[in-house]
């Protein structure tokens, strides 16, 4: 996550004058896609909207009975909701609508085709697997919940602590808490064990980040002793809501008026840690605390084949429509000619027959009309397979195993974090085998986000040449027995410019020394870090919510400047070996909007500095003028910043000034007025700051160093084989993320890069229509949104980013060889980009680049360059971060990756899938990936031919019956052939069927590309199963029709035949496409034919069953098997020719790799048969 861009900041302490307090940026101009999962709400907080807490009085605060109790609740349901909310639920599914309305059909007496009992079973089984897992699943809530609402904690009551459950502690009461506990509700600091107030607290249940924070109790509240004693006061505070990173308060006590910030609040959820204990008044409950505000669930994702799954689903739905409809018209028109015969044809009778006279019983008849009728409602019935409903609990089945061996995978375990691969989301599986686009965040994702200082501009000449620099603890001949009279050791070892050592220790007052002694003090005091002393007290760690303030306090350490010491009102540093306590009178974060860090410190001389950091292009413009006129420390400084930048490295520019006695004046009034405010305190603080941040003198810039990641470079270079985009999205600098572009082999030598940095929206206009214009880009070349699929495939086909032939507009020759463009752009053209009506120019110019970067961009401006994608195209995008300013960008994209980095787990949490290193994603993507998406296409595929050949063998039967409706199966026969005898090959097909292995898809990440073609699956392969269904089942119904046609077997008979036919015909059509043979897969293909038989069996034994004893009369006949053989051959002879002619004549790259595999081959052949199929 980078410095530039965090609009969440860390905790500092002020002094006497005011308290900590951040400045956040939460709506500004440059944020145009907008979701509650992204943002939160920055509404103005009025007097008369606060909330009073009265501090040791929860009667009093909740008079009104407006505040919730700390009870809280995960669970979904409660006994009595849980039956009607589930099928609520549940029903959103339309299939399921469907179904129901089905199994209503059949209880009418006259369309009771099945036996009512029996057509409900196959709807009340999905629902009751569903209902269990969703039941099982809030009962473990439940028991979550009832665990952690009846732990106890000491709350004060008259005067003394007593032991009270969390679920019963209300606001305004007081708790104390003890080392290592859990902080039950959201609590104002008002004192701690430390004499200063501090506190020391993890948040890793909160937002998963490991590291230590720091929380001050306010210095008129730290010194108060609360038990035994009567406590009062009042806070007045802003109303609940989910931003964890600020709270706007203030607090009357003892007669003084002070404000309340992020520093003085810990959530619930929280650990109190190196602390003895903490004392704290309750301001949020229950439902109201931050925590509970923050466990929404992120926003569902559904799956892009599934989306593409429901088209065909209506195509079903038509020919189900039409064969009801042929069925009932050949009904209508039967009666119409069999009108005078009714009573007496065998297939329809009004009357019945019977030997006595006078006791002829009617059918209930209903007139040709509405025989008709009834007829297509029967049709419906017997054919509502033709929409299979097991097909999306098989789905869930079959990601449920995909997940399981993604998670196990050995390749995707992250040794160094101790990290496995998560998948969070089982919707999606199969989207990570289509995607296009992948959109990347830069420092913890592409690099390790472990900082180190390299290099130093101070006074205008550049320190950490790898020449002169040196480790530390060999500097004693150069440094003069420094080493000797310093008494810190730094935790991690730091090297140093043995010249800028030199430097520090002379005893001068020289203007040179004066200057590095004000930088490395600045970088040792402007910052939120926390010193950790060990029990030798020697040894010396830092704690910081940032890595870049961790490596300039290392740095500064290192070069004799140690913080050892931070309290709520001062700073004490060891300067090469002599003390110095600072006084902090105020700190102002750092932002988005200003993106600097300014300290106010007063020295003990009594003299005031500000001292203060930031990024380049924010510092510049608060340098005193004097020095921007053409000064040499300027131009030298930006020289140097500029040489660190295009090696990569991260650069802030250092500055001071000292403040006379009027402006410090000015400043603590408008401070304290401003943080005091309950009303636009963010603004305000701002403007505050604003009147010190002006007019400093420079003092140089630092350059840090975040390294790769082992394996960006070659995961970079295979996807982008595999016809990936990789788009960069960062808050760095230009350069730096130019450098790191470069290193990483997103952009190469031969590559034109087309810069956008524009400062109003004419000028990003002109910008973005030049560039389309040199270099022949056109709306039509990138725009694919309405393109046909046959169109997309051919121009796609070889993976390279380039328009088709047809879209080639005017481009020349020369313009062609150089055609590989690379954008980079700031977030500064970004605000009027896509604020205003340049989407599009944007869209057309970004997608006919083979590599896009955007640096200095905001959290929500990578959310809307996700959107501009999604919005624009069909395809697929995959957005990867390790930050929480990187939430928005994974929420939007059609799959989040979150990487377990160090900057917490808030990515990991919003997102889909979670890794420990980013070049895992190669594997995910081009392994898993291709396999989860080939496995699901062909799994949908086959459902519906499942299912539509044996509701087409049921339509045979019908017109060969007279429009009859009847069936020739018994109706358990019709529902377990679904739901037993051919559920389990499929379900162990879609977890285990590997087309080719990983090697091959690694070493070959072309072959990636069929998922993004949709070969797999696509209305052409559609409509081919539907012509090759047709004729199986054309196949399946007359063989036995003809070969029995003489004989005196009756009508169950042939349905048993019919039966078992069936389900032996699509297993071989199954076995005919599994690619990789195991155990399992034998088991489950050839042992649901032996457990077909089992039911068959057991099923005809039963006397009151109409089928009774049919399969031992025909499995004893030669006749039956020859039959069965003959159906298996002749229902799958076209299609075994049109697999062998395709292979032979027209095979795809995934035929061309699988064959080199089979037969052992070099597979030099493959690069040439891609390259063949893709011109």
């Amino acid at each position: 996550m980078e410095l530039a861009s965090r609009n969440i900041t860390n905790l500092a302490p002020l002094g006497q004058c005011g308290a900590p307090y951040m400045v956040q940026d939460q709506s500004g101009k440059s944020q145009r896609v907008r979701h509650k999962s992204m943002q939160f709400e920055d509404q103005p907080l009025h007097e008369e909207d606060s909330r009073k807490i009265y501090v040791n009085d929860p009667r009093m605060t909740n008079e009104k009975y407006e505040f919730s109790g700390n009870e809280i609740r995960t669970s979904k349901y409660t006994i009595i909701t849980f039956l009607p909310k589930n099928l609520f639920i549940q029903f959103h599914r339309v299939a399921y609508l469907y179904f129901l309305a089905i199994a209503a059909l059949n209880q009418l007496p006259p369309l009771a085709v099945f036996g009512r009992t029996v057509s409900l079973f196959p709807l009340l089984f999905v629902l009751s697997v569903t209902a269990v897992k969703d039941g099982y699943e809030d009962w473990r809530r439940h028991r979550s919940d009832r665990n952690e609402n009846n732990r106890e904690a000491l709350v004060l009551q008259a005067g003394e602590l007593r032991l009270k459950r969390w679920k019963n502690i209300e606001a305004g009461e007081v708790v104390k808490i003890f080392s290592d506990e859990t902080i039950p509700c959201d609590m104002v600091l008002l004192g701690t064990s430390d004499a200063n107030g501090l506190a020391y607290i993890q948040t890793m249940n909160l937002d998963g980040e490991s590291n230590l924070k720091t929380r001050y109790a306010r210095q008129e509240t730290a010194s108060a002793d609360f038990e035994g004693h009567s406590v009062s006061g009042l806070i007045r505070c802003e109303q609940p809501n989910r931003n964890i990173y600020e709270f706007t308060a203030n607090m009357e006590f003892n007669g003084h008026k002070f404000p309340l910030t992020q520093s003085n609040i810990i959530l619930r959820g929280c650990q109190l840690k190196n602390t003895e204990w903490i004392v704290g008044v309750v301001v949020y409950a229950g439902q109201e605390t931050k925590a509970m505000l923050n466990s929404a669930i992120s926003p569902s994702k559904r799956s892009k084949l599934e989306s593409y799954m429901n088209r065909e689903t209506f195509w079903l739905s038509v020919f189900l429509f039409v064969m009801c409809l042929a069925v009932a018209l050949g009904m209508g028109l039967w009666l119409i000619r069999h009108k005078e015969q009714l009573d007496t044809l065998p297939y329809y009778r009004k009357r019945y027959f019977t030997t006595s006279k006078g006791d002829d019983k009617n059918f209930k008849y209903y007139g040709i009309p509405m025989e008709t009728f009834f007829s297509f409602l029967s049709s419906i019935i017997v054919f509502q397979i033709m929409i299979p409903i097991s097909l999306y609990i098989t789905m869930e089945l079959v990601r449920l195993g995909q997940s399981y061996f993604m998670i196990g995978d050995k390749h995707m375990y992250d040794s160094a974090s101790d990290s496995r691969f998560q998948c969070r989301s089982l919707n999606i599986n199969e989207d990570l085998g289509q995607i296009r686009y992948i959109f990347s965040d830069k420092t913890g994702t592409l690099t390790e986000n472990k900082m180190e200082f390299r290099r130093a501009s101070v006074f205008g000449k550049d320190y950490g040449d790898s020449d002169r620099s040196v480790n530390l603890f060999q500097e004693s001949s150069i440094a003069g027995g420094f080493i000797h009279r310093r008494k810190w050791k730094l935790k991690s070892e730091v090297t140093v410019d043995s010249k800028l050592m030199k430097l520090l220790l002379k005893e001068s007052n020289e203007e040179e020394r004066l200057v590095a002694h004000n930088f490395f003090l600045t970088l040792a005091v402007c910052n939120t870090v926390v010193p950790i002393l060990y029990d030798d007290m020697e040894t010396i760690d830092y704690q910081g919510e940032s890595p870049d303030e961790q490596a300039l306090v290392s740095a500064a350490a290192s070069y004799g400047y140690t913080l050892f010491e931070r309290t709520s009102g001062h700073i004490v540093i060891d300067v090469n070996g002599e003390q110095l306590r600072l006084d902090v009178l105020g700190l102002h974060e750092f932002d988005g909007v200003r993106k600097r860090m300014s300290v106010v410190i007063r020295f003990p001389d009594n003299s005031v500095k500000v001292l203060m950091k930031g990024a380049d292009n924010s510092m510049f413009s608060v340098i005193a003028k004097d020095i921007e006129s053409g000064d040499q420390l300027f131009q030298e400084t930006l020289e140097h910043l500029k040489q660190y930048s295009w090696q990569g490295l991260r650069t802030l520019v250092v500055a001071a000034r000292d403040l006379t006695g009027a402006e410090l004046e000015q400043w603590q009034c408008w401070y304290k007025d401003a943080s005091t405010s309950l009303t636009e305190r963010t603004t305000k603080l701002r403007q505050t700051a604003a009147l010190i941040e002006s007019n400093l003198s420079l003092l140089g810039a630092t350059a840090i160093e975040d390294k790769l990641q082992e394996g960006v470079p070659e995961t970079i270079e295979s996807l982008r084989q595999a016809g990936i985009k990789v788009w960069v999205l960062t808050g760095d600098k230009q350069e730096t993320a130019i450098s790191i572009g470069l290193s990483c082999k997103l952009l190469t030598s031969d590559m034109q890069q087309i810069v956008i940095n524009g400062t109003s929206e004419a000028e990003c206009r002109d910008l973005l229509a030049d560039a389309k214009v040199k270099y022949g880009v056109n709306g039509a070349c990138a725009n694919l949104k309405f393109r046909s699929d046959a169109e997309r495939s051919y121009s796609w086909f070889s993976c390279d980013i380039k328009p088709s032939k047809k879209l080639q507009c005017d481009i020349s020759e020369e313009q062609r060889v150089n055609m590989p463009l690379a954008l980079v752009i700031d977030g500064n053209s970004l605000v009027y980009i896509l604020e205003k009506d340049l989407q599009s120019e944007l869209f057309d110019l970004a997608t006919a680049c083979k590599v896009v970067i955007c640096c200095r961009v905001a959290p929500l401006q990578k959310a809307g360059i996700v959107d501009l994608i999604k919005s624009r195209t069909d395809d697929m995008t995959l957005a990867i971060g390790d930050g929480a300013n990187d939430v928005s960008m994974i929420q939007m994209a059609d799959v989040g990756v979150g990487i377990c980095g160090q900057e917490g787990r808030q990515a990991v949490m919003a997102s889909d899938f979670a890794m420990g290193q980013f070049q895992f994603l190669k594997r995910l993507l081009l392994v898993h990936g291709h396999w989860n998406y080939q496995r699901v296409a062909y799994l949908v595929l086959y459902n519906f031919y499942r299912n539509a050949v044996f509701v087409l063998m049921l339509f045979w039967y019908i017109l060969w019956t007279a429009f009859s409706t009847t069936s020739a199966l018994t109706d358990w026969s019709s529902v377990f052939y679904s739901v037993i005898y051919t559920s389990i090959p499929t379900i162990v097909v879609g977890v285990l069927d590997k087309d080719l292995s990983h090697k091959t898809l690694l070493q070959y990440p072309k072959l990636y590309c069929a998922g993004q073609r949709h070969e797999a699956y696509n209305m052409y392969l559609f409509w081919i199963t539907m012509v090759d269904t047709l004729w199986q089942s054309l196949v399946l119904f007359y063989v036995p029709i003809f070969i029995y046609m003489e004989s005196t077997v009756d009508i169950w008979s042939l349905g048993s035949l019919w039966t078992i036919a069936v389900v032996i015909l699509v297993n071989f059509h199954l076995a005919m496409d599994i690619r990789r043979w195991v155990v399992i897969t034998h088991a489950a293909v050839w042992g649901s034919i032996i457990i077909t038989y089992g039911c068959m069996v057991v099923l005809d034994s039963i006397p009151i069953f109409p089928n009774y004893w049919t399969i031992y009369h025909l499995a004893g006949s030669p006749k039956y098997w020859i039959t069965i053989f003959l159906i298996i051959v002749v229902a799958l002879l076209p299609r075994f020719l049109f697999k062998v002619a395709r292979q032979v004549f027209c095979p795809s790259d995934i035929l061309i790799a699988r064959e080199a595999e089979v037969l052992k081959q070099p597979t030099p052949i493959l690069p040439k048969a891609v390259k063949q199929t893709s011109t």
